[in-house]
């Protein structure tokens, strides 16, 4: 069985965070209790993702600053935020204050683009600005450079009885270095890479060079690093979709393999314009599972991954999963659950 060149580094998982209309406080504080869940297993990180005008989570940014709150370990991330969405500079304000309430440990995780439904929202996203917004990678150079501290304005001093700063309050210094670009293409890859941000990789990727998912993740890997400062130290985390089995009830592995099944379409050929290709759902035991993944190209060359969990399940299926993956996935590909 092909091995991993090096056991894998740091286990975290990404949950999408959802609750019901009717009572949203609920799955919000789920959600939480599964951030809380992955300390105690040990997991190395947990990962929020952004939906807006859906049943999961909006702001991410303020769900991880309470989770800073009720853990003191697990590094938190958000993957992705939309920065179609933001205002940089308000977001550098919000994305520096958690870290230093979470003690360095946010890593945000960000893409760019016009926002999903773009012309059912703009009226109400930017009414006065809709046609001027540049959603290409200018916004992101804008949120990075005001987070790691270059000037917001031209003034500082004191007025009056207040004190103004150039840059942006609070500053958190490691946070520059802790910024992850989502990339499902080899420009956003390369350019991520240039920029020296990390990279954030997912089961769905742009298919311009052949239709094999793993190959064409790698060569978004290698592209990464090639343009990166750091070269093959650059840092790089992979986010496949795995539910493992092991101590599942057999009404459990029903529903998983379901999930899956319904799901496999859609890998096997590229959809839509864009051709985008999406990974296999991996279920099933997690000697299985870790097979498959040291047989998978992409995740041979990372040392980091945050597996994906299911957007439909239950909390009780949410806990069986990630305890199975700290306690018999995790150790199967050499991991060590952080203490």
């Amino acid at each position: 069985m092909p091995r991993t060149p090096a056991p894998l580094r740091k286990l975290g998982f990404l949950t999408i965070g959802l609750f019901d209309e009717a009572d949203p406080g609920a799955g919000h504080e789920s959600t939480l209790q599964l951030i809380e869940l992955g300390e105690q297993l040990g997991f190395d990180s947990a990962w929020v993702r952004h939906r807006h005008l859906q049943y999961g989570i909006s702001s991410p940014v303020a769900v991880l600053a309470a989770a800073s709150q009720r853990t003191s370990r697990i590094e938190l991330g958000t993957a992705v935020i939309p920065l179609g969405w933001e205002n940089p500079l308000r977001l550098a304000e919000d994305l520096a204050t958690v870290d230093l309430l979470a003690g360095g440990r946010l890593n945000p995780g960000v893409s760019v683009g016009p926002p999903l439904h773009y012309d059912r929202v703009r009226e109400a996203l930017y009414p006065d600005t809709a046609d001027a917004e540049d959603f290409s990678y200018a916004r992101v150079r804008r949120l990075l450079d005001l987070v790691r501290g270059e000037p917001a304005s031209d003034f500082d001093g004191v007025e009056g009885f207040e004190v103004f700063s150039r840059r942006v309050q609070p500053h958190s210094p490691g946070l520059g270095a802790r910024m992850w670009y989502g990339a499902g293409s080899l420009g956003s890859a390369r350019w991520a890479g240039e920029q020296g941000m990390n990279l954030l990789t997912s089961s769905v990727v742009k298919a311009e060079e052949g239709v094999d998912f793993a190959e064409i993740q790698l060569s978004h890997i290698r592209t990464f690093r090639a343009h990166h400062p750091d070269g093959d130290r650059a840092r790089v985390s992979q986010g496949l979709v795995v539910i493992p089995t092991d101590t599942a009830t057999a009404e459990q592995r029903e529903r998983y393999e379901q999930y899956a099944r319904q799901r496999t379409p859609r890998t096997l050929s590229p959809q839509g314009p864009a051709r985008m290709m999406f990974a296999p759902d991996l279920v099933g035991p997690a000697e299985l599972i870790a097979e498959r993944l040291h047989a998978h190209a992409a995740f041979r060359e990372v040392t980091e991954v945050a597996f994906a969990l299911p957007f439909t399940f239950a909390p009780a299926d949410y806990t069986q999963i990630l305890t199975d993956m700290a306690t018999r996935l995790g150790p199967a590909l050499g991991w060590r659950p952080a203490g």
